[in-house]
């Protein structure tokens, strides 16, 4: 470090460093100044009474008194002042320049009347002088530690003036004393710029030191900011959700009202599929924008994972029903992608502390349970938990462990329900029905074994299962007879399952044209070109396929029209209007439609003989229904009168008429 910049306050430029370094010289200075000027005047108070009736008043009265009176007054100044220079630098180092050119005129004045009392005396008053001189000076360089340009002035001004003033008396004795003080001086010199420039580097290392840990924080900050944000919509992540929700439990009180809620996106999956990952993630930044903007400090957002977004709502459930609402709504707002518009949905579940849990384990499986039934019974809005949905919760948690520990080979089983001609009654099929007794429930609705099973992950085990039945049933039905099996919308999104049919199908021995599989509209909807690949997977073996409960669904003439169908099922909720006009003339547009496209048609829920007759006359060849038989054991079935005996056989291409 070059001498000037080490030593020189207005040698430092007023960068940050600088200024730190300037103002902790100044702070260190203030205290060592109330000493400097101690050590001035205890030692001028000795001095001017060594000297009393050896020389005159004015060097031993009035002099000293008037220095040791400025001392007095800059010692108080000094300790008394409220010291703005501490925080500003300008006024650190316009005071240490005062400070300094303070320096050289107290060193005039005190030398020269040290000096000028020299004239008076013996040896013993002599030597006091020069001991005065030397200690006095010895005793400000030391004060004027950080201060080192102020202690060289005081330095070359005494010493200098001590030097030359027994050079002029030619006393070589004294003479010798003042080089001696000299070189002494310049040694304490060296140590003082010595220690001057470690005080420097030590700042300079704790200015280092605080900006490495102020780097150190940025750093953690911005490192937990990316630990709880998603990179690709910028919104908090799952990690911060759950952080926050546990944040918000452990300084809950009674009185406090909040809400969590899971959105997740409709119809998104399609968007990857047609215009790309690419586009979806754009889709999905434009949508975490959204939310982003809408949220207010009230509402807490983050995205969970995929196309799930976790919400934390401090209001009601009624509020907080209201602004997941609107959020749903926002997100249905469509968003322009590749130069089209592209408009996904939204459904949302909430569930609100303390009524639908306590823990965020609980508060966040209600909310996802709520989103659950919103998917399934009103898609695009948002459901709060209720007790109806507990009871749900109860009723499915019974099932979920009922099945997980059930012996399936035993408690699943199959009945069958005839499918018949309508005119001769004769059976042209069977209908494979799932039911499942379990010991500790009892009987469970198909309906309930199948969700069960795909919450589960083992829809595929319970369908291959059931499955094995039916080939086992079909190899025992006479050759005229068919056997239609039900798949759920699981089986057709799995290849793995339609493989293991197709597998099992070429091993039993049995004629694939002898088997059906029915499937509903609705295990369409989440993926149409996935569903329309695997049942034409299906065809190509020889089965037939048939669309169950026709009429129900959502897209009833594209599925006729692009699937690879033999026969539709018309639900049973037409049969209960086939007496009113207008239910028969739905009806029979019903048909008209099924036949201008070559398919078969069946009509199920068939319970009276007025029923019956109405489907004949409208056209119908097959029928099914309680009236017919009532689903059961495949042998109770086969005993009934109608299966007696093989029956006419129409000759027809396709679905139930095979050749």
């Amino acid at each position: 470090m070059p001498f000037a910049s080490a030593f020189a306050p207005s040698a430092l430029t007023p960068t940050d460093q600088a200024r730190d370094i300037a103002l902790a010289q100044y702070a260190n200075l203030r205290r060592q100044i109330p000493p400097l000027y101690i050590v001035l005047m205890l030692n001028a108070g000795a001095l001017a009474f060594a000297y009393i009736g050896v020389a005159p008043r004015l060097l031993t009265m009035l002099i000293p008194g008037v220095l040791i009176a400025a001392c007095i007054v800059r010692l108080i100044q000094w300790m008394m002042r409220e010291d703005k220079a501490l925080h500003d630098i300008d006024a650190a180092l316009g005071q240490m320049r005062r400070t300094e050119i303070l320096a050289g005129v107290v060193s005039v004045g005190f030398t020269f009347w040290a000096l000028a009392l020299d004239q008076y005396g013996n040896a013993f008053q002599h030597s006091h002088v020069a001991v005065f001189l030397a200690i006095t000076v010895m005793g400000c360089i030391f004060c004027l530690t950080y201060l080192p340009r102020a202690a060289h002035i005081v330095c070359v001004i005494v010493f200098g003036a001590f030097l030359i003033h027994y050079l002029l008396v030619g006393n070589f004795e004294a003479t010798s004393i003042a080089i001696n003080v000299g070189l002494v001086g310049a040694v304490v010199l060296k140590v003082l710029r010595d220690s001057f420039i470690a005080f420097v580097q030590l700042q300079q290392s704790q200015r280092a030191l605080v900006e490495e840990r102020a780097q150190a924080q940025l750093l953690g900050e911005e490192n937990a900011r990316l630990a709880h944000s998603d990179p690709l919509t910028q919104l908090p992540n799952r990690r911060y959700f759950f952080a926050r929700l546990d944040a918000v439990l452990a300084r809950a009180r009674p009185e406090d009202v909040f809400c969590i809620g899971v959105l997740d996106l409709d119809r998104f999956k399609p968007v990857n599929d047609s215009l790309g990952h690419a586009q979806g993630d754009r889709l999905l930044q434009e949508i975490g924008a959204r939310l982003q903007r809408a949220c207010g400090p009230e509402v807490t957002i983050a995205r969970l994972g995929g196309d799930e977004f976790g919400i934390i709502v401090e209001a009601d459930i009624e509020g907080a029903q209201a602004i997941g609402q609107s959020l749903c709504d926002l997100i249905q707002v469509p968003v322009n992608l590749r130069d089209s518009q592209v408009s996904v949905g939204c459904s949302g579940g909430l569930a609100a502390w303390p009524d639908a849990g306590q823990t965020a384990h609980d508060l966040f499986d209600r909310a996802d349970f709520a989103l659950y039934h919103a998917k399934k019974r009103a898609r695009g809005s948002c459901a709060r938990f209720s007790t109806e949905l507990e009871h749900m919760i109860r009723s499915e948690q019974a099932l979920e462990s009922a099945l997980q520990t059930a012996n399936l080979g035993e408690e699943i089983a199959l009945v069958y329900q005839p499918i018949v001609d309508s005119r001769s009654l004769e059976p042209v099929a069977v209908e494979a029905l799932a039911r499942w007794t379990s010991p500790a429930l009892g009987p469970v609705p198909a309906e309930m074994l199948f969700a069960t099973a795909e919450r589960l992950g083992i829809a595929r085990t319970i369908t291959l299962t059931l499955f094995d039945k039916a080939l086992e049933a079909c190899a025992s039905l006479p050759s005229s007879i068919r056997l239609s099996f039900n798949l759920a919308a699981p089986d057709i999104a799995d290849a793995e399952t339609i493989s293991t049919l197709l597998a099992r199908i070429a091993t039993s021995g049995i004629d694939a044209r002898r088997l059906t599989f029915e499937i509903t509209e609705t295990s369409l909807i989440e993926d149409f070109d996935t569903a329309r690949a695997a049942l034409e997977k299906l065809r190509t073996c020889g089965v037939e396929l048939a669309l169950d409960d026709f009429g129900t669904g959502y897209s009833s003439l594209s599925s006729l029209h692009l699937l690879p169908l033999s026969t539709v099922k018309i639900d049973r909720s037409f049969a209960t209007r086939l007496d009113d006009p207008v239910g028969r003339r739905l009806v029979n547009a019903i048909r008209n439609l099924a036949r201008s496209l070559n398919l078969d048609c069946v009509f199920e829920g068939i319970e009276t003989d007025m029923q019956l007759m109405e489907a004949t006359l409208a056209g119908f060849n097959f029928v099914q229904g309680y009236l017919i038989a009532r689903p059961g054991a495949l042998a109770d079935v086969l005993d009934l009168q109608l299966l007696s005996g093989p029956g006419p056989q129409r000759r027809h291409a396709g679905g139930y008429n095979r050749p």
